[in-house]
């Protein structure tokens, strides 16, 4: 039986003689089904934001891979190279000047240098220009004593190499490329002749040409910090031969910087109308790379 003060209520609002027990029965039904509903919803609504989280985190990388795919990726390096220069040099009507100039002597007759790569990736093609300039002053001989005791030689040069490349094997941040481009030259040279039958005999001329080269470039990471770097090209135009190999090692300090160690020598050979200029230049590299 009810309290009384409770039964009052349920005879006042209740219609017909219906029991007490029966009202409060049906009251709990309802409070019973209204907390199995509410912790239903509850869950529901907890379960689909544990499933979107990690569906959203998965999507966005693919995303991001893929604009990190789409968008071209640029580094520039500028870099020193301490390289001798052996060869020959000539002008027309003076005879042929054999240089030999090592890199214990380079800083005494450098006179001024610039070299630096600019390149750029965009999926697996490549544009890159690699540019030299050069002027040096150094002391050369004659095939023959008799004709000058002694020559000094001026030679102002500038190379640039532009191309691009196209990756055959790919994977991650390595890469095997092949590449294609165009050299250009300019060389000019001024020699003077001391003692001997041309003494006090000078001269300059200068000469300006383009070879088509082709070869491969690469890169393999040994660590996630550490990597090897080389490239090698080979090719000819207006000279008769025209090549560039090189092995550098690198370390990657941060995303966008990286310094480089490593040898690398560059030959040509091209001679017209009189002028001959056969040199080959090599010795240690040393630079940073900037990524952006």
């Amino acid at each position: 039986m009810c309290q009384s003060g409770f039964k009052r209520q349920i005879q006042s609002t209740s219609i017909g003689s219906g029991s007490c027990d029966i009202y409060l029965g049906e009251t709990m039904h309802h409070y019973k089904l209204f907390a199995i509903s509410f912790t239903a919803l509850m869950f529901t609504q907890y379960a689909a934001v544990a499933a979107d989280t990690p569906l959203m985190r998965v999507a966005s990388e693919p995303e991001k891979q893929i604009v990190q795919q789409d968008e071209w990726r640029f580094s520039a390096s500028p870099y020193f190279w301490a390289a001798g220069i052996s060869g020959t040099a000539g002008q027309f009507g003076l005879p042929p000047t054999k240089m030999n100039m090592d890199f214990g002597s380079l800083l005494d007759d450098l006179n001024f240098s610039f070299m630096g790569v600019i390149e750029g990736h965009y999926e697996r093609y490549s544009l890159f220009s690699d540019i030299i300039y050069t002027k040096i002053s150094t002391s050369g001989q004659t095939p023959f004593g008799v004709i000058s005791e002694g020559v000094d030689v001026s030679s102002e040069t500038f190379s640039g190499f532009f191309g691009g490349g196209y990756s055959l094997l790919e994977d991650g941040a390595n890469r095997l490329d092949v590449v294609a481009g165009g050299r250009v030259w300019y060389a000019s040279t001024e020699i003077s002749f001391d003692g001997g039958l041309l003494d006090g005999h000078s001269g300059r001329d200068s000469a300006a040409w383009i070879d088509a080269v082709a070869g491969l470039r690469g890169k393999y990471f040994l660590t996630d910090a550490l990597y090897f770097s080389g490239w090698g090209v080979v090719g000819a135009g207006q000279a008769k031969i025209d090549w560039d190999v090189a092995a550098t090692f690198g370390y990657q300090f941060k995303d966008n910087l990286s310094a480089v160690a490593g040898y690398r020598a560059l030959g040509v050979d091209y001679s017209h109308d009189g002028f001959i200029y056969d040199v080959v230049q090599q010795g240690p590299i040393l630079g940073l790379v900037f990524h952006f």
